[in-house]
């Protein structure tokens, strides 16, 4: 196996930076292949199930609220409290993730998601619901920032963004599987049933622990000097034995300053090169899923109480838009790489703000219209949205890349329960044409903030973007 590269063969670096920059040389040479697929795959099944998780209570609440006579606020609350849990579970696991390793939280995450779905199932009142679905957010929150920083890890520059988000694609084809599954048996089985069968991929975990390895550049950076060695010649003879052929030298690497103040987490996160990045990122997650949630958490009740529809076509309807949204993400990932990761944000914003302009003042008098305007803003905001998964890993260095993604997931969450919140207010009020003017606005402004204030990291390696 080709591994003889100067730091390789010392085989204990004395320099840390050093290793995590030839570990980074040695994943560029590494040819896309099974071994990829195969990790992508697995981690894939899991931020699947994760979406499909997240999404559920926007389908079981029609549901719930009739069987539990549910206000208004109340509604709000049961929609919000699993994504103050997310919040609370991206910001520790970014943490945690970055300290103890990336493969250990999201197996952890899976396994706690699993058994609170199983829990939710016994749940015959509002409160010890919203108790476990907090936990249950704890664990969502959690896994998806750090898988996506996982996949980034493993991925070498030359189309990284149509590799990662090929895989990013199963989170938004988990929110279209849960209003497909939804809309077909929450009117024959109930919402118990449906929590009780997003319990089964809780055995994922196992299928992490012994399938995934952990990663090298994590491992490297942590001292774990051997332990990345061993760890990436085993990749490498994996991804020899499958494409039979020998790799290539890596190229030299040199490894990149670091700020004075390294290893001091979120305060490093907010200063020096670093500053900046996070709050544009920042700003970006937040007008992102603040529209997105504003609009897909609000959906299927809007179509039951503004227009009457039943539920089965309330779900249809809701179901139509994330299949639209998932369209978009399509397009987003096999576009990314050659028009960039800020140009795609910030058309993708705009695009979303116009369709949304336009159904606010022209078009929101008839459920089809509102189907047919949220479903066009829906491809643009789903598409920038993914767009974030791989822009923000890219950002930040491999000591705190799990951090620094997890607290665009943390920001993130504000939107989430903001819109919603927002969105419900706006609502109580009849101003259905001022809810979809309020997101065009928040849309717009993230856009100018990509537009304006974004960095390029298209084709770049990670040790170059963010030594």
């Amino acid at each position: 196996m080709t591994t003889d590269t100067p730091h390789a063969t010392a085989g204990r670096p004395a320099d840390t930076a050093a290793l995590v920059a030839a570990i980074g040389a040695r994943f560029e040479r590494l040819p896309l292949c099974r071994w990829h697929v195969t990790v992508r795959l697995i981690i894939g099944a899991v931020t699947f199930f994760e979406a499909f998780d997240q999404l559920l209570i926007a389908y079981a609440l029609p549901e719930l609220r009739a069987e539990w006579h549910l206000s208004t606020g109340q509604t709000t609350s049961l929609i919000t409290v699993g994504s103050m849990g997310m919040l609370a579970g991206a910001l520790l696991s970014g943490r945690l993730a970055d300290r103890i390793g990336r493969v250990k939280v999201i197996a952890a995450c899976i396994a706690l998601s699993g058994v609170c779905s199983l829990l939710l199932t016994l749940c015959s009142s509002p409160g010890p619901f919203m108790a476990l679905r907090f936990v249950q957010g704890l664990a969502i929150g959690g896994e998806v920032p750090v898988a996506a920083t996982f996949i980034a890890e493993i991925t070498r520059a030359h189309k990284r963004g149509r590799f990662v988000l090929l895989y990013e694609l199963v989170f938004p084809a988990g929110l279209t599987a849960c209003a497909v599954l939804a809309w077909w048996l929450m009117p024959l089985l109930g919402w118990r049933w449906m929590f009780g069968l997003a319990a089964i991929p809780g055995v994922l975990c196992v299928l992490v622990v012994r399938c995934v390895p952990e990663s090298p550049r994590w491992l490297a950076d942590h001292g774990r000097h051997e332990e990345a060695l061993a760890t990436m010649a085993s990749i490498e003879a994996k991804v020899e034995k499958i494409t039979g052929e020998p790799l290539p030298q890596p190229a030299p690497a040199a490894p990149g300053a670091r700020e004075s103040h390294a290893r001091s987490g979120l305060r490093e996160l907010l200063t020096g090169r670093y500053r900046k990045r996070t709050l544009v990122v920042c700003a970006l997650w937040f007008c992102g899923y603040f529209v997105n949630y504003g609009i897909s958490s609000w959906l299927p009740t809007i179509y039951g109480s503004r227009f009457h529809l039943n539920l089965s076509d309330a779900l249809l309807y809701s179901t139509v838009t994330s299949c639209a949204g998932f369209l978009g993400c399509l397009v987003v990932a096999l576009t990314v790489d050659r028009i960039g990761r800020r140009h795609t944000v910030t058309w993708c914003l705009g695009g979303a703000a116009l369709c949304l302009l336009l159904l606010g003042l022209f078009a929101g008098g008839s459920a089809s219209s509102v189907l047919i305007w949220t479903s066009l803003s829906a491809v643009f905001f789903f598409g920038a949205n993914i767009c974030l998964y791989l822009y923000t890993p890219e950002l930040f260095p491999t000591r705190m890349r799990a951090l620094g993604t997890s607290l665009g997931g943390a920001v993130n969450r504000l939107g989430v329960i903001l819109g919603p919140i927002v969105v419900g207010a706006v609502y109580a009020g009849g101003a259905l044409g001022t809810v979809f003017v309020t997101l065009a606005v928040v849309a717009l402004v993230g856009s100018l903030t990509a537009g304006v204030a974004a960095e390029e990291t298209s084709g770049r390696q990670l040790e170059d973007v963010a030594p």
